[in-house]
């Protein structure tokens, strides 16, 4: 354990931020689970709807750091794809 008052420091604030990385990632994972069954059922409205919504989740992810934006950019990609070759 930390035994000096800056380390101390850090300590909490590494929680901090881990916690809130965690609390994104989730909110992203779920987002993009539902965009998976929306595709899945084969609504497109609801896949259109669902793409946006991920699509904001993921950027304000990226602009947050917590995740690449070249990983984001690629998702988005790929879920877009999905989404447009839907009958």
């Amino acid at each position: 354990m930390a035994n000096i008052k800056s380390a101390k420091k850090r300590v909490k604030v590494i929680e901090k931020k881990t916690l809130r990385n965690k609390m994104i990632r989730s909110e992203v994972k779920t987002v993009i689970k539902k965009l998976e069954a929306a595709i899945a059922s084969g609504d497109k409205a609801a896949a259109q709807a669902a793409l946006l919504a991920a699509t904001s989740k993921l950027d304000k992810a990226a602009a947050k750091g917590v995740y690449h934006k070249n990983m984001v950019s690629r998702k988005v990609s790929r879920m877009a794809a999905a989404v447009n070759k839907m009958a």
